[in-house]
């Protein structure tokens, strides 16, 4: 008959076990400062998107850990959220954006730069910015403008909030 360990030996193997986990998942930030400081990314992004004469939707996430396995985030529809014309099926920006956000937690690169084909879900479209930080990632994105256009709105929030987290 096998022998059971000692309930020390059990409570180390518990406490390593718990704390190799926490080596993958960073302290989260404290949730009151990651809200003001996405309101005030939101915020930037807005200016920037008014300054090039475009609206559509902004988000910001921020991923604890040095995996992505869940994010926070916040969105801001900047003038509409879709652009539904009367000759054209439209196009779901908020949707969109958090296309961007999917790609790049999957490939840890700004959207529409990664080295694969999209996957399903995904529209390979750039517009979305991506930041290692400490503690975490930081995901932006911007659907509504021209490409080019979307990276600059993305920019404006990521630079607002990398110097901070």
């Amino acid at each position: 008959m096998p022998t059971r360990p000692p309930a020390i030996a059990v409570l180390i193997a518990i406490t390593l076990s718990v704390a190799a986990a926490d080596l993958n998942a960073a302290k989260p930030s404290n949730a009151k400062k990651l809200d003001t400081l996405e309101s005030q990314a939101l915020e930037a992004m807005k200016q920037k998107a008014a300054e090039l004469k475009i609206s559509g939707v902004a988000v910001v996430s921020y991923a604890a850990g040095n995996t992505i396995q869940a994010w926070t985030s916040k969105m801001a529809v900047v003038g509409h959220m879709t652009d539904l014309k009367a000759s054209e099926k439209g196009n779901n920006l908020l949707g969109i954006a958090y296309a961007k956000s999917a790609e790049m937690a999957d490939t840890l690169q700004d959207s529409g730069t990664a080295k694969r084909p999209p996957m399903t879900g995904e529209f390979g479209w750039q517009g979305g910015v991506i930041a290692k930080v400490k503690g975490g990632y930081l995901i932006v994105a911007f659907s509504g403008g021209k490409s080019e256009d979307d990276v600059q709105v993305s920019r404006a929030g990521l630079e607002l909030l990398k110097p901070q987290l």
